[in-house]
């Protein structure tokens, strides 16, 4: 098999330590909230999207209307477009059928991981197949995962703390790519505002919480780019 693929899997074994869990009870979750097994599945293959996942289940369980469910998940997912655009230097060369597959799979966790090691190696790396096996082997595990959860459902206790999961996972991606002033202000910013905006109805802080720490991380990398420029 190739080898760009290989490393790019091993390269996602350590984060699949928050996967699974957060996979699983997205399935939990899915199931309390009265979807059938295989519309669980349905979700988590078309959608593959965790946290705008669960974003929607938790209004669905409060009775709110369709169109905020869709905006809230469309709104969470948004971060895919610059994750697409920050990885398309590195497939560019690729046709459209080759990409498709590849921007079917992208998650956070293959974003980071793959991004952060195109940035940091010398070595030559097929960009594609380094990718392609960080985010199969992330995909694997998930919909495994959610197939645990939906078979559990209700039957999995909530005093064995699966909630850990979905902060985890995030975390460990997000310490990692703290790497300059923009990115830890936007950091700072969207953490301190979600929290405080975290009674709001129909999940509206979080949204809120994510235009405004993109904003403030523009504002700082602005801010930044003059001083640059004199040097």
């Amino acid at each position: 098999m190739n080898k760009d693929f290989l490393a790019g899997a091993r390269g996602a074994l350590p984060i699949l330590i928050g996967v699974i869990p957060f996979a699983t009870i997205t399935g939990v979750a899915a199931v309390s909230v009265g979807l059938t097994f295989f519309e669980t599945m349905g979700m988590s293959v078309i959608v593959f999207a965790g946290a705008s996942q669960l974003a929607v289940f938790q209004l669905m369980s409060v009775g709110s209307p369709w169109i905020i469910m869709v905006l809230t998940a469309w709104v969470i997912n948004l971060r895919f477009t610059m994750y697409s655009a920050a990885l398309a230097p590195y497939l560019q060369k690729l046709s459209a059928w080759q990409k498709a597959p590849l921007a079917y799979m992208l998650s956070d966790q293959a974003f980071g991981i793959s991004l952060s090691h195109f940035t940091v190696t010398k070595e030559e790396v097929s960009h594609r197949w380094y990718y392609f096996g960080t985010a199969l082997t992330i995909w694997i595990a998930w919909q495994i995962s959610a197939v645990i959860g939906a078979l559990l459902g209700a039957l999995v206790p909530a005093s064995w703390g699966f909630d850990f999961a979905f902060p985890l996972s995030f975390m460990a991606l997000m310490f990692a790519a703290l790497r300059d002033r923009p990115t830890v202000v936007a950091a700072l910013a969207g953490g301190i505002i979600a929290v405080l905006a975290k009674g709001l109805p129909y999940n509206t802080g979080l949204v809120l919480a994510i235009f405004l720490g993109i904003s403030a991380g523009y504002l700082a990398e602005s801010l930044k780019t003059p001083q640059g420029a004199a040097q």
